[in-house]
């Protein structure tokens, strides 16, 4: 009896254990954050008044002789830094020498007015409406920051090309956001995640098919520079002046790239010169009465403050809420106490016209 006893114990603890390593194995259950209906009536933003901006890409003033002067700078600057192998100190101004050059390429960039001369049931506030929907997305997968981006970067390429109906517009998101975390995460999300989080609205197949026009809308070219890649750099750069690394104004840079994303008017910047006006306006609000940008910045990033000006004050009406402000969840996620609280810093609402004069020597 003792030796069936001990048997039927010794299967018991096995069963739990099994049960214990399957419910491991299976995927954490996610909560929905589904989207509303995308309407034509979504609540006006600020974004409507880029629609008559002229079409113009501005292009930064480095070339490579000047990209060689910003590594010695660079390296004066931030030896210590640089001494860590992860920073590439060997060839870091060959990658971002070639960042630059690819971030002007033609089919690396979305059309600047693809919504008024390619779309015809797609809006201004329906891309903002959906970008704020998988700023949401990207924070409950633990999604990188680099996902997030070329999600969005995939979006506005493939809409440069391709006319699509506004019923399909969440299927697109989801499907860049499956693409991009395929190329950026070690565990991407599964397919089925993604119909789960729309409230299966779609199907797999649905997404699949989606996934695969866009990867060949695209001709496979998934990686280009976003603005979160010139800006880890030149965030060093901008805490030179600190004591400390300043944790407030690295999260304050991240806060205002992603509030870009939001802007449709933002699509005419190039991302090194958005990467540039993120660190004016963050160092402006943290010290509104020092200027903020100097030689070392002006070299590393290759733009002058006068360059900056137009993409910084349309930054600045996004951090104000003066545009898009109907859409929180960027807002929302850096109120959190892990990103500082950084979207609750109060701004001077106007910058000094004094700040955009050019740096003297």
């Amino acid at each position: 009896m003792a030796d069936q006893e001990n048997k039927r114990i010794t299967r018991m603890a096995k069963k739990r254990a099994m049960e214990a390593i399957e419910s491991q194995l299976q995927p954490a259950k996610k909560n929905r954050v589904v989207l509303g209906e995308i309407s034509n009536n979504a609540p006006a933003s600020g974004s409507q008044a880029m629609k008559s901006v002229p079409v113009k890409i501005s292009k930064p003033k480095c070339r490579s002789r000047k990209a060689k002067k910003t590594l010695e700078l660079f390296a004066e600057k931030t030896d210590e830094k640089l001494s860590d192998p992860q920073m590439c100190e060997a060839y870091v101004a060959d990658i971002y020498e070639y960042l630059h050059n690819m971030e002007r390429e033609v089919n690396r960039r979305p059309m600047v007015e693809y919504i008024e001369k390619v779309q015809k049931d797609v809006s201004v506030n329906m891309r903002g409406v959906l970008v704020d929907w998988l700023v949401e997305v990207a924070e409950e997968y633990k999604l990188l920051p680099d996902t997030l981006y070329l999600t969005i970067s995939y979006i506005d390429r493939f809409l440069s090309i391709n006319v699509i109906n506004r019923q399909r517009l969440q299927l697109l998101g989801v499907s860049s956001m499956l693409i991009a975390s395929k190329y950026e995460e070690i565990s991407p999300p599964h397919t089925e995640e993604f119909c789960y989080i729309t409230d299966n609205t779609y199907t797999k197949q649905e997404v699949v098919k989606m996934e695969a026009d866009v990867l060949k809308a695209l001709k496979f070219e998934m990686g280009n520079p976003t603005v979160k890649s010139f800006l880890r750099r030149i965030t060093i750069v901008a805490q030179e002046d600190c004591e400390t690394p300043s944790m407030q104004l690295e999260f304050l840079g991240y806060y205002l790239a992603e509030l870009s994303l939001l802007e449709y008017g933002c699509l005419k910047f190039l991302p090194s010169m958005l990467a540039a006006s993120v660190i004016f306006l963050s160092r402006f609000t943290l010290k509104p009465k020092s200027h903020p940008w100097n030689s070392a910045l002006e070299q590393l990033s290759g733009y002058k403050a006068s360059d900056l000006k137009e993409c910084v004050q349309i930054l600045h009406d996004l951090q104000l809420g003066r545009r898009a402000g109907t859409l929180v969840a960027v807002r929302e996620k850096y109120k959190q106490h892990k990103f500082k609280c950084v979207s609750e810093l109060a701004s001077p609402s106007a910058i000094p016209a004094s700040f955009f004069d050019d740096v003297k020597e």
